[in-house]
């Protein structure tokens, strides 16, 4: 056979460093005489990857012993009710008997005779003051889903307006009595209210064969805590550690209690884990995070208040509970960029936004367009959470998007059921388990036979991860939820 006519000679390499058609390398190998310039330093493409931090900055961590954690609130200190249904009297009439509709559950009723009310309409104009002539009487539990009592009272107004059937709500204002008298009968209960929430347990683990790590290959790295220095096999350790301490704040921000008959609540059973040593343990699973109890029975805004007069309505929400001077807005971009528009907004030379932030007008200076907080009936504090907008956790969620977390500032005072008496808390805090003897709130250890470990007969390092914790949502009525 014929030699072929190409390639007709040998690659030339060129004395001096020049684009020649003679030197050209069609098929490049590092095997090749020119080797390519590499990089020992890991590019940090993603900048700071972590997301945790937000529980660090509103709440605190403290022990407890118990697979249970209880806790009672204050309720409210007047009495209000807003269902009340007006009897046949006519309208005119002097005197009323009223039927009061309560929630499911309840067992108390707060009317005595002797008290002062006012009664209105809940739909219209229509109000009269009356005096409770004859008390609540036993609440009627005929319906469970709905218990009912009733009430008398004569009114102070000769014109008494309220039609039969009508929808009225009545609050207690004072009381009066003829001389003489006795005192008034019955005595009111502190009303509390008691909420609960149990920890759960979570586990992580890194491992690595102790053949690999005798092939050493070192990369120099700069971590998210500032740490720099070069790792190899244990570059993912330290990965997974930060992937773990990540998972301690959103499991409680996320965690949901696992509903009666769910997949969940069977997997997580001790009979479904007795060939993994779970024989014992408890009969539910989950717990409630952080926005399900503020969704529960916190307050709810949809979507992003983007006016003052939305906003007014959170302030408004606000009065009607706690009325915490301070609050921090947790938000992600969308939202931050509102708040920031819509205080801007409120500048008389703010066509345009760029009359405020730095007003010197210097060439050499930037504009800022941001806010940090303002008042507004209260003082709020804005910051950006990276949470919401990593697009990794809830900065890629479409379906069920939270844009923002308000949170009191400062700490409560609760009766804490475990220790027996009232204890400060802050509004959010973590507890995890621990005794004299074990302490789970950041557990770690290295089995195997490999990288120092001596305690197993299997030919890798093993790191191991776990903590078991709860979170505590105390007052969830002062906290506010933005959400789609």
């Amino acid at each position: 056979m014929a030699v072929k006519t190409t390639p007709g000679f040998d690659l030339t390499p060129a004395p001096k460093q020049q684009a020649l058609e003679t030197n050209y390398i069609t098929d490049f190998q590092f095997l090749n005489q020119y080797l390519p310039d590499t990089y020992e330093k890991e590019f940090e493409r993603y900048g700071n990857r972590t997301v945790s931090g937000f529980l660090r900055m509103v709440g605190a961590e403290m022990p407890s012993n118990s697979d249970l954690i209880k806790w009672a609130e204050q309720g409210r200190l007047h009495t209000k009710y807003n269902n009340i249904n007006a009897d046949t009297a006519p309208a005119g009439a002097g005197e009323h008997t009223f039927t009061v509709t309560l929630p499911e559950g309840a067992t108390s009723n707060a009317l005595r005779a002797g008290q002062t009310v006012m009664i209105s309409a809940n739909a219209g104009t229509l109000s009269n003051k009356a005096i409770v002539t004859t008390g609540a009487s036993a609440i009627d539990v005929s319906t469970p889903s709905a218990p009912t009592f009733t009430f008398k009272v004569k009114y102070y107004e000769a014109d008494q307006a309220f039609a039969q059937g009508t929808k009225c709500s009545v609050f207690v204002y004072g009381s009066e009595f003829a001389k003489g008298t006795d005192t008034m009968e019955g005595s009111l209960e502190a009303q509390d209210n008691f909420f609960e929430n149990k920890p759960i347990i979570l586990k992580d683990t890194y491992s690595v064969n102790g053949s690999d790590m005798a092939q050493i290959g070192w990369v120099e790295v700069t971590s998210e805590n500032g740490a720099t220095g070069y790792l190899w096999y244990l570059k993912s350790e330290h990965e997974t550690r930060l992937r773990f301490d990540d998972y301690l704040e959103t499991a409680m921000i996320e965690a949901v209690p696992a509903a009666s008959g769910s997949g969940a609540l069977a997997a997580l059973s001790p009979a479904a884990n007795s060939a993994t040593g779970g024989s014992v343990g408890s009969t539910d699973a989950g717990s409630e995070g952080v926005f399900y109890v503020v969704n529960l029975r916190g307050n709810v805004f949809q979507g992003i208040p983007t006016t003052l007069a939305e906003f007014d309505t959170v302030i408004q929400r606000l009065d009607k509970q706690g009325s915490i001077e301070e609050n921090v807005i947790f938000v992600n971009r969308d939202f931050s960029f509102a708040v920031d528009d819509m205080l801007a907004a409120q500048n008389s030379y703010g066509a345009g936004g760029t009359s405020y932030g730095l007003f010197d007008n210097d060439e050499e200076m930037a504009l800022n367009l941001g806010f940090r907080g303002f008042r507004r009936g209260y003082d709020f504090y804005k910051s950006d959470w990276k949470y919401l907008n990593d697009p990794t956790m809830r900065g890629g969620v479409i379906g069920g998007k939270v844009d923002g977390l308000l949170v009191p500032a400062g700490s409560t005072t609760v009766y804490d059921q475990i220790m027996g008496k009232n204890a400060k808390r802050p509004f959010l805090h973590v507890r995890y388990r621990a005794s004299e003897t074990e302490d789970r709130r950041y557990k770690t250890w290295i089995t195997g036979s490999a990288g120092g470990a001596r305690n197993s007969s299997i030919d890798k390092m093993q790191v191991n991860f776990l903590s078991e914790r709860a979170v505590c949502t105390l007052g969830a009525n002062n906290f506010f939820l933005f959400r789609d």
